[in-house]
């Protein structure tokens, strides 16, 4: 989700010196460094889980001359032709290589049942990737500075891109993946800026239910359905994911879900994954708690939690001297030497890196209500920072708990992507509500167990050095929570239903209407980031999608020109929906372009090779960044059933200074979510006046698929958005 601010933010620390030679020596030393690194986890995944690398794995078929063929399960899996074809038109050897899928799917099988087999992530050559990329840029280049960009692009292509290009093949016939490693360590961990707002993302809660309004017990339900799904996790036995329910996506992201954090570094952060780990670490008014999350060698149930958390509630006693804004330190920027002033701290700072993950039970009620002004608002503000020092933003997920019974996560973004924490949180709210369930007083069920051990308050000393660092941490990290303008709102106009109606793609719908919606707030067209996923790849993690091409743009364009017919319009809108939904593809299928180019330019600083065109492309800023949070992936509640059960998607911080970040979850068929942020300190943007401009760009579009006698469009009344006017 907010990849795209360290995207062109981040900075090369490592660029040895020295003369050509030893500099190539780098090179192969980091690419066998991948390679030994991929290999190492497939000896642990093997030793946990019972699977590795399967090589006389293969299937006999049959072609149309009767001539037997030899089809390993890796090569069944690289076919990607059926995300070409058009919906509903599926050819007939997609048809017969989605039977062979399945039938050599199993009945059951488990999470990581595929993993060994899924195919590695191809090297694009690099011909393909610089015609696409000059194409992306063209609508937002005049001719003088597009013939510059061309002339860095040609000299590129002559002159170093093959030497490049070699050591990027090598890496991908070695490792895994050539991209995943090096996109972890520079554009997440290498980065000295703060997490908080500028990597971290968060999710809301259930819209319109709160099971119930008790905090002790809600966040008892909900940490045991964690429990549950960790204990899932580990033993393999969650279902795979797939594309279509079918086409089989890589897990490795989950698997550091719990019992991780985000250690600081001098130069670069490293990711601790611990095993099982049997406590968790509560924030509450100031204070931190450890929690024993087992007893007799079993999960603690639902109500031994909710009388631990009361417990908490109940206690009131005051913070040691420096404890208060402790974890204020992972707000601001990195603290790794503040943290060796902590040494002495060991145990206690200890138990919270070693945590299965972290709670905060919050002491200020949050949560959607349509009755207040800006409550949406609040609350994504609330999950995103919080007040700085209440959620501990280095560990892989802080779970926030809040008076009224509402609940959220914030996550680090370096171990995974949204979709994977997306996925457990469907898994803990479905829990949460339709198995666990609380009693008429609100509590969690079962017997209360009043011998379990108190929850153990940690014990600091802070020096007073640290403590004034801790306080400097804080007014950075406050300076920057108070900067963020945020605006959501619930589009109910129509939804997916009435966009697969008009027989168009509802992810190229809500990115035509951002384009017409950014050109109308800003009068100039940006480079437009959308993420995509490349699961469908060993190790595989996210893509860039570049929005704003030139069918966009002359889409764009016919909507302002009152000259225009709708006829016109509309045709040109189908164009750029086509040219969006086939990027799309391009990008799932390892055929992008930013992340190649991103591993073009790791090497040619680990060679020392100058590059104007890469150092051009890797300093663009993204004006738009854009992501669309998955829904229904587990299945598990039927929201045309219970409409009321749906989540309020999440969001992400503002990419760039001058710039918008804009998150969307598809609900259902008739509702979709908006999650907007900006900066305050900009003169040129305004969260909520984006927002409008997205909800008449949304209108407009859909008139555009009615009779020309219809002038509902025309009179139609907006809906009033749920935020007040932008206060600085």
């Amino acid at each position: 989700m907010a990849e795209a601010h360290q995207a062109v933010g981040f900075q090369f620390t490592v660029r040895p010196d020295g003369v050509d030679f030893k500099l190539s020596q780098e090179v192969i030393k980091n690419i066998y460094l991948s390679g030994v690194t991929a290999w190492k986890k497939k000896a642990i995944q093997f030793k946990r889980c019972g699977y590795f690398e399967s090589f006389i794995c293969f299937y006999v078929v049959i072609d149309k001359g009767g001539v037997l063929h030899f089809l390993s399960r890796d090569s069944l899996l690289s076919y990607h032709g059926w995300i070409f074809e058009s919906h509903g038109k599926m050819s007939t050897s997609t048809k017969v290589w989605l039977c062979l899928v399945k039938m050599f799917s199993g009945r059951r099988p488990l999470l990581y049942s595929f993993q060994a087999s899924l195919p590695r992530l191809p090297v694009p050559s690099v011909d393909d990737t610089i015609h696409r990329y000059l194409e992306s840029v063209r609508p937002l280049l005049d001719n003088e500075q597009y013939n510059k960009m061309e002339l860095l692009a040609s000299d590129f292509k002559e002159n170093k891109a093959a030497q490049l290009q070699r050591c990027l093949i090598l890496k991908s016939w070695w490792a895994t993946n050539y991209v995943s490693d090096w996109w972890e360590e520079y554009i997440y961990l290498r980065g000295r800026s703060p997490i908080m707002v500028n990597s971290n993302f968060y999710i809301m809660d259930l819209l319109y239910v709160t099971p119930t309004h008790r905090q002790a017990a809600r966040a008892g339900n909900v940490v045991h359905a964690m429990l549950q799904y960790r204990r899932k996790l580990e033993r393999g036995e969650l279902a795979p994911l797939r594309a279509l329910g079918t086409v089989p996506m890589c897990s490795t992201q989950m698997e550091r879900m719990f019992n991780t954090t985000r250690i600081p570094g001098i130069e670069t952060d490293f990711v601790q994954h611990l095993t099982d780990r049997k406590h968790l670490v509560v924030f509450h008014k100031g204070r931190f708690f450890q929690v024993w999350l087992y007893t007799g060698g079993r999960h603690l149930l639902p109500s031994e939690l909710e009388t631990q958390f009361q417990r908490i509630l109940n206690d009131t006693s005051e913070p040691q001297p420096g404890e208060l804004k402790l974890a204020a330190l992972t707000a601001g920027y990195r603290y790794i030497q503040t943290k060796n002033t902590l040494k002495k701290q060991v145990i206690s700072l200890d138990a919270i890196e070693s945590a299965a993950f972290f709670l905060t039970l919050d002491d200020e009620p949050q949560g959607y209500d349509p009755a207040k002004t800006n409550s949406l608002d609040s609350y994504a503000k609330s999950l995103l920072h919080g007040k700085c020092y209440d959620r501990w933003f280095d560990k892989s997920f802080t779970l926030i708990s809040y008076p009224n019974g509402k609940m959220g996560v914030n996550v680090e973004h370096s171990w995974a992507d949204a979709p994977i924490v997306g996925h457990m949180w469907e898994y803990i709210l479905a829990t949460d509500c339709f198995h666990l369930g609380y009693t008429e007083e609100g509590h969690c069920k079962g017997d209360v167990n009043k011998n379990l051990p108190h929850p153990t308050r940690l014990q600091w000393q802070i020096p007073n050095e640290c403590q004034n660092v801790i306080e400097t941490s804080y007014l950075s990290a406050k300076q920057i929570a108070d900067d963020v303008d945020f605006h959501g709102y619930l589009f109910a106009e129509f939804g997916k239903g009435l966009i697969k109606k008009c027989r168009t793609s509802p992810d190229a719908f809500i990115q035509l209407a951002l384009q017409l919606a950014q050109f109308r707030d800003q009068h100039v067209f940006c480079l437009t980031y959308e993420s995509s996923m490349t699961r469908m790849f060993r190790d595989g993690r996210t893509e860039t999608v570049r929005s704003c091409t030139s069918e966009a743009v002359a889409f764009v364009r016919a909507m302002e020109d009152a000259g225009a017919t709708n006829a016109q319009r509309l045709a040109l809108f189908r164009k750029a929906a086509e040219k969006h939904q086939n990027m799309y593809r391009l990008a799932m299928t390892g055929s992008g372009i930013d992340r190649h180019l991103f591993c073009l330019y790791i090497v040619s600083k680990y060679l020392g090779v100058d590059s104007p065109f890469l150092t051009k492309v890797l300093s663009e800023p993204w004006k738009l960044s854009t992501s669309q949070t998955p829904q229904q992936q587990l299945n598990l509640v039927d929201i045309n059933k219970f409409p009321k059960y749906v989540c309020g998607g999440g969001g992400f911080g503002p990419v760039a200074d001058d710039g918008y970040g804009v998150s969307y979850i598809i609900v259902g068929e008739n509702l979709i979510t908006f999650h907007i942020s900006s900066k305050f300190s900009s003169p040129d943007t305004d969260s909520y006046r984006f927002g409008q401009h997205i909800q008449k760009a949304m209108l407009d579009i859909q008139a555009l698929f009615k009779p020309e006698n219809d002038k509902t469009a025309q009179n139609a009344k907006y809906v009033h958005l749920e935020n007040g006017k932008k206060h600085i």
